[in-house]
Order: structure tokens, then sequence, then C-alpha cells
């Protein structure tokens, strides 16, 4: 899609906050442009700033397996986050993942709002509490709120579900660590994306 490649090229050279000091690749997002689901996440991390796709570490392992037990493949859909560089703090001279600030999220609007103007999905699919209060509600509960439908300026309905990245840290022998609701939440915005 000639539009989302053009967007693509002039995110690649944002410099727009102080991610782009450290950034080695602008993720932009991939997959199925036509898709009428998009699943926003918050933002990439090191795996990601190093190949430049989004959800590829063992975060993005497990939404691609959760994708997969939801009878949905990877290719269906189109993946991106809210923030397009990683936010990382540099100070121990190692870098350690951390939340995007209000102004790198709001920074990053000018490209995420285009995105999903493009594509212009059907439904948009949260993953993660920062996501869902960048593009639901600044008071977002992602424990109370996880799947349920609100109305969006950008899709016909849009819903939240857990961050992969918070289900690994929750998992223990016999809890899954949500990872159940993520399925089932996916389930439910592909039903509705593809409903006629």
């Amino acid at each position: 899609m000639q539009a989302l490649e053009e967007l693509r090229i002039k995110n690649s050279l944002c410099t727009a906050c102080d991610l782009a000091d450290k950034r080695r690749n602008v993720v932009s997002g991939e997959g199925n442009p036509y898709s009428p689901l998009i699943i926003v996440g918050e933002g990439p991390g090191d795996q990601e700033d190093a190949s430049g796709r989004p959800f590829v570490g063992r975060g993005g392992q497990l939404l691609t397996k959760a994708l997969q037990d939801a009878g949905i493949s990877r290719e269906q859909v189109y993946i991106c986050n809210t923030v397009k560089c990683r936010a990382a703090d540099w100070s121990t001279g190692k870098p350690q993942n951390r939340p995007p600030s209000n102004e790198e999220t709001l920074k990053c609007r000018q490209w995420l709002i285009p995105q999903l103007s493009i594509i212009a999905p059907k439904v948009i699919l949260c993953i993660g509490a920062p996501s869902a209060k960048n593009l639901i509600k600044r008071s977002f509960k992602i424990t109370q709120e996880r799947g349920i439908e609100f109305p969006s300026d950008y899709s016909e309905v849009i819903l939240a579900s857990l961050h992969p990245s918070y289900i690994l840290r929750q998992q223990r022998p016999g809890n899954d660590g949500g990872y159940g609701l993520l399925v089932a939440d996916m389930q439910k915005a592909w039903r509705i994306a593809t409903s006629s």
C-alpha cells in the first residue's frame, strides 16, 4: 500500500523526540495493511529495535502463539506500536527498557494516527494498558476493562487485552498468567472484525 509505505519512509527519518538519538531502527509496523484488525502495543524493545520489526522478542513470540491459538495467523493482521522507537534508560551505560514518556507518546501520534487512518481497521486491539490509555481513555484499567468494547475515532470498535510481557512475568506452574484471557480477547476481536 503506497500511502503506508510513504508514511513509513517519513517516519524512519523522524527526530521529533530524544528517542531518535539512540535507536537502531524505527519500528513502524508490519502485516496485512488491508486487515480488519490492527494490534497496537506500547513500543519496541531491544529485539524490535535491532530488527526493525514489532513484537519479535519473547513477548512477541507469545503474541504470535496466542494469535495461532486464537485461530489467526500473524500475516492476517497488522501489528504496530503507539511509539515507534525504543524507550530505554541509558543511565547505567546498558539500556533498560522503560515506558515512553507522555511527551514521547504524544510526539509519536503524528505517525500512529495517520497509520490507523490509512489502514482503517474495523477493530483495534490494544495490547497492554499504555496502548489502551493512549487510544481508549487515559483512565483505562486493564484488569477491570480488558475485553470490553469501546467506540473509537479510529475504528468501529476498540478493545484491549493483557500484554504478553505481563503474562510472561505472571506465569507460574498451574497459572497461565492471563494467557487464556489474551487468546479469548483476540478471538473476540477477530470475530467482530470479520463479521459482516
